[in-house]
């Protein structure tokens, strides 16, 4: 069948999470690469993958293009579910005989849910989706294919469940969708070079944390891995094809889970010549650092999350605060950036654990920041214990507001949603306001007119989005008290 991968038009700047890091609008304009999108473009082809938010395409633009194709397989995110079945619907409208398929965690953990919403769709990945693209565009009856609810005349019905890909070396390179389809240099985030490509070495994650959507929905806690050589061979050609790239990000959930296996693939990219970077925990022991430094790396993406031992136990974070600040005097040692990520509002959260946390982040001083209030996807255990708790204050796909700004979903008997919400913009103040860190960055600025520019840019961004939570939250409070007085 003649089909179309879409990641649909979106709030903008949002990356509607077609395999990104975080399904909301940032305080810098972000966009993460369509990786899993991609991945099930290499297997179907003569297909076509369009990326709607960082080409800033509309639904105008992108809705018409359902005429031409018989098969559109659309992705979607808790976050954005409910304007993508509209954006089916439109499609169907276009092209009433096209069929419709769509993948991501939401449909995944709730199908029959998300089946009664999105009526236009004809079918819903449950679980990964790669070859269940490939063989639903091969024309294979529904009914036959593993791994999907799909409408049965006026019902729906599962297939058998499929199993987890082990063998990762058998999915094909992304890269030459990324060639075809996409314009690199519209994907950006606030710490990386520009441009930058993303790509996966392997899916799932040992970690247990309770947030986190993509282990506990589709990726899996067990680490399924390509080779070594495999990486190595698609990276070399990923250098020809893009020479333009200053920087390779490896979006693995932990590449550093498996030391022996990144220590050596740190030691191809050296012999490539490549400038990388990578997730990893702040556990990674400083040998391991050193050989990945002296191979390439500049920047480890770090999810601290907080600065209170006893909420990292609460969310099985398995990390201890003293082997954290050993980590991170190790990269400061060794002259590795880290993108520290935080949370604020986690079970436990009060306002000193808040004050705590924002304390540690300045001791550990990352080189940029990423502060977010706990979201509690679908799927997840945060999820299920909100649910059991009453914490959650909005429905289930309220987690962004109308903007596509992250909303305070989470509120505890001696922690307000208003403090929760509130706390972010004093994070992000108290961090970057320091004079040591104004500093760091403008001196950062003098030395790279790219870096000079870049920062500019940034930090408009950061202060329009920070005035637009603020008129949000001012908003919300006026429509609270009109409320109450009626």
């Amino acid at each position: 069948m003649k089909t179309l991968f879409v990641n649909p038009p979106s709030f903008e700047g949002f990356d509607g999470g077609a395999g990104s890091r975080y399904q909301a609008r940032r305080e810098v304009r972000s966009f993460w690469y369509p990786t899993w999108l991609a991945q099930a473009a290499a297997l179907v082809p003569g297909s076509r993958l369009v990326d709607a938010p960082p080409d800033g395409l509309s639904i105008e633009q992108v809705a018409p293009l359902a005429k031409d194709y018989e098969l559109v397989i659309v992705h979607t995110s808790t976050p954005s579910f409910v304007n993508n079945a509209r954006f089916a619907a439109r499609l169907k409208d276009e092209n009433p005989a096209v069929k419709i398929g769509m993948v991501g965690a939401h449909v995944a953990v709730l199908p029959e849910e998300s089946m009664a919403v999105a009526r236009a769709v004809d079918w819903m990945a449950v679980g990964e989706f790669e070859f269940i693209c490939r063989d639903v565009a091969a024309g294979t009856p529904l009914d036959e294919v593993p791994g999907i609810i799909y409408r049965s005349g006026s019902t729906i019905a599962y297939t058998p469940k499929r199993p987890i890909l082990h063998e990762m070396d058998s999915l094909p390179s992304v890269l030459d969708v990324y060639k075809r389809d996409l314009t690199i240099e519209n994907y950006f985030n606030g710490y990386l070079n520009h441009p930058y490509v993303s790509i996966y070495t392997g899916r799932g994650c040992r970690s247990k944390c309770t947030f986190c959507l993509w282990p506990q929905t589709i990726g899996g806690h067990v680490y399924r891995v390509r080779s070594v050589d495999n990486v190595e061979a698609e990276m070399t050609r990923a250098k020809q094809l893009f020479p333009q790239v200053r920087e390779w990000f490896f979006d693995d959930d932990t590449l550093t889970d498996d030391l022996p296996r990144v220590e050596e693939i740190a030691r191809r990219m050296g012999r490539l010549g490549l400038t990388w970077s990578c997730n990893a925990k702040a556990i990674v022991p400083r040998k391991t650092l050193e050989i990945m430094k002296e191979n390439g790396l500049r920047l480890l993406l770090v999810g601290y999350e907080s600065g209170n031992q006893q909420i990292l136990n609460n969310i099985k974070k398995g990390v201890r605060l003293d082997i954290a600040r050993r980590f991170s005097q190790d990269c400061r040692e060794l002259g590795i950036k880290i993108h520290g990520t935080f949370i604020v509002g986690l079970p436990g959260e009060t306002p000193e654990t808040i004050q705590e946390t924002i304390r540690f982040a300045c001791e550990m001083d990352p080189e940029t920041i990423q502060v977010s209030l706990a979201a509690p996807y679908p799927g997840t255990f945060l999820f299920r214990q909100a649910q059991e708790q009453g914490w959650l204050r909005i429905p289930d796909d309220g987690l962004v507001d109308e903007h596509g700004v992250q909303a305070a979903a989470l509120e505890y008997p001696h922690l307000s949603s208003a403090v929760i919400y509130e706390s972010l913009d004093e994070f992000y103040r108290r961090f970057y306001f320091r004079p040591r860190k104004m500093i760091s960055l403008f001196g950062g600025m003098l030395r790279d007119p790219n870096v000079m520019k870049r920062r500019l840019r940034e930090g408009a961004e950061f202060f329009k989005f920070l005035r637009e939570r603020k008129t949000a939250q001012t908003e919300a409070a006026g429509a609270g008290t009109t409320a109450a007085t009626v």
